[in-house]
């Protein structure tokens, strides 16, 4: 499938509003990056195109290609067919006949797809009669039929066989009037172009929305026109009643013009029209209306994604409303006499009802898993009793936690992305981290407690080394004092030969003053001693000390 949805990975916030808002389970791929950052892609293998998803991004992430650049291109070598919707009118209620008419003077021819709606309600209504359909579920609507084709292919068989009103346009341009020139459409809507590559009918699909940012990035002015007059002279005949198609229950009413006994239901709104459709393939046949007119945005095609319209829906339904006036006046005064039914009998004489129907691609759809292949999936995003795989938050923009298991089961989100995961995994690390900080602090308590007993052996190593410093000094004093002494003896004796009873005395008393400063200097000596002794005490205590400090810190590594 070509990419027509588009991401811009550096601007998504992971909000999974995408998520939330698509009604095509498969769409979207969440992932989780390097930075940690969660981005959400298009499968566009499963993606329906119905551009909500463009609707709901609030952070321009999101955007759709279309084909206005080719087709402008195309235009300026070859006369294209300009296949105007009738949502036109809405969109721009002020220039729309100014938008059309700038394309023809680019020597585009201009058709009303109004028209093909006719022929499109002509062909329901005559194949409803003649019992060559069942109950139907309308196919106008490209988005609809994509979510058929992939998610319910087993209503294929309800599916209307009959072309959209701008294939059964495009249908009529190609067989009746012969027109060989390429197709390019203007239209409110991004799926179309799925419709465009299935069929083959139409070349280019031209949005409202990137058709006026064109005009507008290349300064073209378009005039203005009247908004009370929704006539134009189109180079074939404009269309009636088909006009109201594009609002809801546009194609319900034109059938009801004709058989107003017809069953019809109809259902709008991505949030109403899917769930209802997969309610729709679980009833019985005897259940079902003869028609299920559906269409995939709320208010219809006039505010369609891809319009760009500042229209409020008031305004749309106002305008959709004098549209249908002034059609009802053209069916009832129009070159047909009195409408549709000359118009209707105009198709019968000249149209195959069979040119105007349609094949359709089915595709398997992706197998379920079983509950017991999620039970891992559940595992792994935290939910491990029965009520937490019923959360349901919505968060992750699943509508179940079921549905968010079987998308990552699909490998096409990750349990990162849940909620209830990243809770327990807080919730986890929070306690780890309490546990961490206690832990920190009874650590800290005792490197403190340590601490205080080194500063304190520290403190007596500084005191014994300045006790050893003061007696290394006195020690050092009483050494020249004994010196002094010892060498008065000498002189003493020397002086002396003969002893006499006073110099005997005398010789005593520098003796005893000898043996005094020899004690003073064995005190000074012991002292030294000492204190080298506490010295080395202390440095043997600081030694453990720095080792439980050591072994404390090493604990907070662990």
């Amino acid at each position: 499938m070509k990419e027509i949805i588009v991401v811009n990975s550096d601007k998504c916030v992971g909000c999974n509003a995408c998520v939330r808002n698509c009604p095509a389970p498969e769409a979207n791929i969440t992932k989780q990056l390097d930075d940690g950052r969660f981005v959400t892609t298009v499968n566009p293998d499963r993606c329906i195109t119905c551009g909500e998803c463009v609707r709901s991004c609030n952070h321009g992430a999101r955007d759709f290609i279309d084909d206005t650049e080719m087709a402008v291109n195309r235009m300026k070598r070859d006369k294209l067919i300009i296949l105007a919707t009738p949502a036109i009118k809405t969109v721009f209620p002020t220039t729309w006949k100014g938008i059309l008419d700038w394309f023809r003077k680019q020597g585009c021819m201009i058709y009303d797809v109004s028209f093909g709606a006719d022929i499109c309600t002509w062909a329901h209504v005559r194949a409803i009669e003649n019992k060559t359909v069942g109950n139907v579920i309308t196919q106008p609507c490209a988005a609809i039929v994509k979510y058929i084709e992939i998610y319910q292919p087993k209503l294929l068989n309800n599916l209307s066989p009959i072309h959209s009103p701008i294939s059964c346009a495009a249908t009529y341009i190609k067989n009746y009037l012969l027109k060989t020139n390429p197709i390019a459409v203007l239209s409110p809507c991004i799926a179309k172009k799925t419709e465009f590559m299935e069929t083959g009918l139409v070349d280019y699909n031209v949005t409202f929305k990137k058709l006026n940012e064109y005009f507008e990035k290349n300064n073209i002015r378009i005039p203005s026109n009247a908004i009370d007059d929704y006539e134009y002279k189109f180079d074939d005949q404009q269309g009636q009643v088909g006009a109201v198609y594009p609002r809801p229950g546009g194609l319900r009413d034109n059938i009801w013009l004709h058989d107003p006994d017809i069953n019809i239901t109809t259902s709008e709104g991505v949030h109403k029209v899917y769930p209802e459709l997969d309610m729709y393939a679980e009833m019985p046949e005897f259940k079902h209306p003869e028609v299920f007119d559906v269409l995939s945005c709320e208010f219809g095609c006039n505010v369609g994604p891809a319009s760009g319209t500042n229209q409020t829906v008031f305004d749309v339904m106002a305008t959709m409303r004098e549209v249908e006036k002034e059609a009802k006046k053209r069916r009832k005064t129009g070159l047909f006499g009195k409408g549709e039914d000359r118009l209707f009998r105009k198709f019968d004489e000249e149209l195959n009802l069979d040119d105007f129907k349609r094949n359709y691609r089915p595709v398997t759809p992706t197998p379920i898993p079983s509950e017991r292949q999620l039970d891992p999936i559940y595992e792994k995003m935290g939910k491990h009793t029965v009520a937490d795989r019923t959360f349901n938050c919505h968060a992750c923009g699943y509508r179940s936690c079921r549905e968010m298991a079987i998308a990552i089961y699909r490998g096409l989100n990750t349990p990162s992305n849940c909620i209830v995961h990243a809770k327990t995994v807080l919730i986890a690390r929070h306690s780890e981290l309490a546990e961490q900080h206690e832990r920190l602090a009874e650590i800290t308590a005792e490197c403190l407690s340590l601490s205080n007993k080194l500063k304190n052996d520290v403190g007596e190593i500084t005191e014994n080394m300045n006790t050893i410093d003061g007696s290394t000094t006195a020690t050092s004093e009483r050494a020249a004092v004994v010196n002094d002494l010892l060498k008065n003896i000498v002189a003493f004796c020397n002086q002396n030969d003969t002893m006499d009873e006073d110099t005997v005395k005398q010789l005593v008393s520098i003796l005893e003053t000898t043996i005094g400063a020899f004690s003073a200097l064995d005190d000074n000596v012991n002292t030294t001693n000492a204190s080298s002794s506490l010295i080395q005490k202390s440095i043997v205590e600081i030694s453990r000390l720095v080792d439980e400090i050591n072994e404390t810190l090493k604990k907070t590594a662990v």
